[in-house]
């Protein structure tokens, strides 16, 4: 281990009038010099009782004196049995001087076995912990895409693996709550016949006789025929009172589940970038903190030398804004936000427009779908299916360019510009989708008028739609596989032919198709559409998200050819931590409009009478409380208090006192680390004056 070294006279340096007393010292003493500190000037906001510094110099002994009692003081510390990791030590010295503690303890026998017990069950939990970062999918991918193409590129493939670990939970519990509750109680049974009358009519999707390729192929794509009555759809299940409880059960668990985890994710983004805002430590943290020692190879160098540079480039990029907006003028000002507001305008009237096509093209969708030349041209019977699904993707692929035109424009950083960009995507696909879900649900519920000829028998449409939910599981199910294939054309068609002709011509031809880049506002917007789509579409396709994660696992490998083998660096990136937390916000409300159709069909529209596991019931969640009253009667008394305001009321007064406590104790800590902050500039500005008044000393020396 190293020793600790001496201070003696010499770490003051050779110059003999530095060494001399205070009294023999020409000029100024070191106390009047430490008293013109910034640091002393803030004495009187500290309160009564503080000393300014260099006052314990002129109490008692001489400066020799105090260095020795520093020198015994420090020594005394280090010797202290503090962590080995903790010590400002080379890692050969920290290791020795662990095994020497290790050794003393053993000698002394002063180890006792709880402590003994507590350092094994930290560095076990320590070593799992590092155990499930090794076992983390894609890792060595992750790491290779951040150091080559930043680490907004890295970003969006962590989130796409996020979002599959998210699909496997929900395809798992999908699979125990619904899928084996209907085998284990029996065969199901098959679909309903022809001949029972009801009053709301029949419904049988079995094809009859023979089929022809081209419409099990139709069938394949759009959900109908023999897909329409299998475990994919809602229609299937049969009405049983404990497949019932745990097919909604399932709902509510794969929404809470998605929910607490994306908290999670949201909440570790938010620290990092805490870490990160302020232009205190937006350098510092980056320049002192974001190098890791533990890299070896030439390769893992690279990368995060190349990681770093792409922050580096972001924060350089967002300072000249920040100070091209701080030198403007009061008519610049205003100038900038009568821009801001038009544009803004101009963006509300584009996605009015969108949502009133959605909205016209699923009403046109049910008039065309009557039509008998429609019904006897398969292709084009083919294309009406898809029509709302079709309009989307172009309304989706003609607007983001537009939004993305509209944001340079209006003077912000290029990290707002990114947010910008992507709450006007976001809003333009979530509310397309929920557009079209509100047009079905006029279709079921005849606009809401119970009272309708259509509705008045069963509460809904029977007629158009005798199992509406199956219908419903329809749209979400080409929603998902029409997605999927425009990525694959998309990918297939255009990036790779663009990249061929970029290296076949590389001139004017070559750079007229462009250099391509990896767009990652639009690739986010995608995997939160679809994630979207699953979540609203769960309940009524059960197999959704398992469909969703083959989906995801062909995306990554797709995306991941593309990238590397067609995409070049983005010219300008973007701050990583703000997508970490952005992202996650973005599929909470994603998350939010997606309970919004669920919850309404769960509660306010009757279930079909022909199909599902909810029929003869008057709403869906019907069926829990008569599932409750089937129980003990103690178990029922405690529901039911669960449901009333005896239990309701106090439960909100204490998450209020909770939520008070919490966010008076963030607000304590957000005024002690303002507090550190201000401490550190004074440091700082300490620092320089201290080393002003060294270089003034020696010119002084120098000139004697």
């Amino acid at each position: 281990m190293e020793e600790t070294p001496a201070w003696g006279s010499d770490a003051w340096g050779a110059s003999g009038e530095w060494l001399a007393p205070r009294e023999a010292r020409p000029g100024l003493s070191l106390s009047s010099v430490l008293n013109e500190l910034p640091s002393a000037a803030t004495l009187r906001y500290r309160g009564p009782g503080v000393l300014p510094c260099g006052a314990l110099e002129e109490q008692d002994e001489d400066e020799e004196g105090n260095i020795q009692a520093f020198v015994g003081a420090t020594q005394k510390e280090l010797q202290e049995s503090c962590p080995s990791r903790e010590l400002p030590w080379p890692m050969q010295a920290r290791r020795a001087h662990a095994k020497r503690h290790t050794l003393d303890q053993v000698a002394n026998g002063s180890g006792s076995r709880a402590a003994h017990w507590a350092r094994v069950l930290r560095r076990s939990r320590e070593k799992m912990r590092e155990a499930c970062c090794t076992l983390q999918p894609w890792a060595w991918t992750l790491k290779r895409i951040g150091g080559q193409f930043g680490a907004g590129t890295e970003s969006y493939f962590s989130l796409l693996r996020f979002l599959l670990l998210l699909n496997v939970l929900a395809a798992a519990l999908k699979a125990c709550m619904t899928l084996l509750p209907t085998w284990l109680e029996g065969t199901p049974p098959g679909p309903p016949s022809t001949n029972i009358s009801s009053p709301c009519g029949s419904y049988n999707p079995s094809s009859q006789g023979l089929i022809a390729f081209h419409t099990q192929l139709f069938n394949l794509l759009t959900g109908q025929g023999y897909l329409e009555w299998s475990p994919l759809f809602y229609g299937f299940y049969p009405p049983r009172p404990r497949l019932a409880v745990t097919y909604l059960c399932s709902v509510f668990a794969i929404g809470l589940l998605c929910l607490l985890l994306i908290l999670h994710r949201s909440v570790s983004g938010m620290k990092q970038t805490l870490l990160e805002s302020g232009a205190l430590t937006s350098y510092s943290h980056r320049v002192f903190s974001a190098w890791d020692f533990g890299l070896r190879g030439a390769v893992h160098v690279r990368l995060r030398q190349g990681m770093i540079l792409y922050e580096l480039q972001v924060e350089l990029e967002e300072a000249v804004v920040r100070r091209q907006a701080a030198v403007r003028t009061l008519g610049q000002e205003a100038r900038v936000w009568l821009v801001r507001g038009l544009l803004n305008l101009l963006v509300l009237a584009l996605l009015g427009a969108a949502f009133y096509g959605v909205f016209r093209a699923t009403k046109y969708t049910v008039e065309l779908q009557e039509n008998s030349f429609v019904q006897q041209t398969p292709l084009l019977k083919l294309l009406v299916n898809y029509l709302p699904s079709i309009f989307i993707f172009l309304v989706n692929f003609v607007l983001p360019p537009v939004f993305k035109l509209i944001a340079p424009l209006e003077g912000y950083t290029r990290s707002l510009q990114i947010v910008f960009i992507l709450l006007r995507t976001v809003s333009l696909r979530l509310v397309s989708l929920l557009v079209l879900l509100i047009s079905l649900w006029t279709q079921i519920t005849c606009t809401g008028n119970a009272k309708a000829k259509d509705c008045k028998t069963c509460g809904y449409n029977y007629e158009e739609l005798p199992c509406w939910e199956t219908r419903v599981g329809q749209e979400m199910y080409k929603l998902l596989l029409f997605d999927l294939l425009t990525g694959l054309a998309v990918s297939l068609l255009i990036q790779f032919p663009r990249k061929l002709l970029c290296g076949l011509f590389p001139g004017a031809l070559g750079r007229l198709a462009g250099t391509q880049e990896f767009q990652v506002p639009d690739e986010v917007l995608g995997l939160i559409y679809a994630q979207t789509v699953v979540w609203v579409g769960s309940f009524f396709c059960p197999l959704l998200p398992l469909l969703n994660t083959a989906k995801f696992l062909l995306l990554f490998y797709l995306k991941k050819l593309t990238l590397f083998s067609t995409c070049s660096p983005a010219s300008r990136t973007f701050r990583a931590s703000m997508v970490n937390f952005f992202f996650p916000s973005v599929l909470v409300l994603g998350l939010a409009i997606s309970a919004v159709p669920v919850l309404c069909s769960i509660f306010l529209i009757p279930p079909s009478k022909l199909c599902g596991p909810f029929q003869g019931q008057p709403s869906i969640w019907a069926q829990i409380p008569e599932s409750i009253y089937s129980l003990p009667q103690a178990t029922q008394n405690f529901l039911f208090f669960l449901g009333t305001q005896a239990f309701a009321v106090p439960l909100l007064v204490i998450s209020s006192i909770l939520m008070a406590y919490t966010v008076s104790l963030a607000n304590s800590y957000g005024r002690l680390i303002s507090e550190l902050k201000r401490q550190i500039e004074t440091e700082a500005q300490n620092k320089v004056f201290l080393a002003q008044r060294a270089v003034a000393l020696s010119s002084a020396n120098g000139a004697l």
